[in-house]
C-alpha cells in the first residue's frame, strides 16, 4: 500500500515562509576536517565534513522577516538582535495539533537543501514517543519526497553508543538529518 499525500495550501504557504526568510542567501557551503581519533596513529584518514553557510545579513533577514510577517498578517518583529547585540536567529511556525508539523517541516529541510543547499538538519524533540514517531514519518514519506525532489533524506536517531553515525551525518552531502529527544542532552 502506497500513501497519497494531499497538496495542502497552508503547508505550502508554511514552508515557503520559512525558505523565503533567507532569499538572498547564496548557495553555498563549508567544510570542515574531521579528525577520526581511533586512525589517528595510521595513515592520516582525516575526512571533510560539510556544513551549512548562512550568509545572509541580519538587515536582510529582517527585512525578508517582515515581508513573510506582512504576508502572513502577523504582527510585525522589531529586531533580531538581543540586548547584548548578538544575532537572533531563531524562528518558529506555529501550527495547530494535526495540521502536519511534522510535514512540513519535513518538507522545510528540501526546500531549504534546494534553494540553498543546505544538507545537515537536527530534530530535536521532547520525548521517546514522539522521536519514534518523527522517525516513522520520515519513513512514510521518503518516496513522495523523491518523487518531488529527486532525492532522499539519510535520517538517524542519535545513540551516543553509535558515534559513526555522527561521522556519517558531518561528512555526507546530502540530505542528513538526525533527530534526537532532549533526554540524550543529559
Amino acid at each position: 500500500m502506497k500513501l497519497k499525500f494531499k497538496k495542502q495550501q497552508f503547508q505550502t504557504d508554511a514552508v515557503d515562509s520559512v525558505a523565503d526568510l533567507f532569499k538572498g542567501q547564496e548557495k553555498l557551503r563549508s567544510t570542515f576536517e574531521i579528525t577520526n581519533i581511533e586512525a589517528i596513529d595510521l595513515i592520516n584518514q582525516n575526512e571533510l565534513g560539510i556544513g551549512n553557510v548562512i550568509s545572509i545579513s541580519n538587515d536582510a533577514l529582517l527585512a525578508n522577516m517582515h515581508e513573510i510577517q506582512r504576508r502572513n498578517n502577523l504582527p510585525m518583529t522589531n529586531d533580531i538582535v538581543d540586548d547584548e547585540g548578538a544575532a537572533h536567529r531563531s524562528f518558529c511556525v506555529e501550527m495547530e495539533t494535526g495540521t502536519g508539523k511534522t510535514y512540513v517541516y519535513i518538507k522545510t529541510m528540501f526546500e531549504l537543501n534546494k534553494r540553498y543547499g543546505w544538507s545537515k538538519f537536527i530534530v530535536v524533540v521532547p520525548s521517546i514517543a514522539i522521536r519514534e514517531g518523527v522517525k516513522k514519518s520520515f519513513e512514510i514519506t521518503a518516496d513522495h519526497f523523491m518523487e518531488h525532489y529527486g532525492k532522499k533524506a539519510r535520517f538517524f536517531i542519535y545513540n551516543s553508543s553509535n558515534l559513526n553515525q555522527l561521522d556519517a551525518f558531518s561528512s555526507s552531502s546530502g540530505i542528513n538529518v538526525m533527530i534526537i529527544n532532549t533526554q540524550a542532552f543529559a
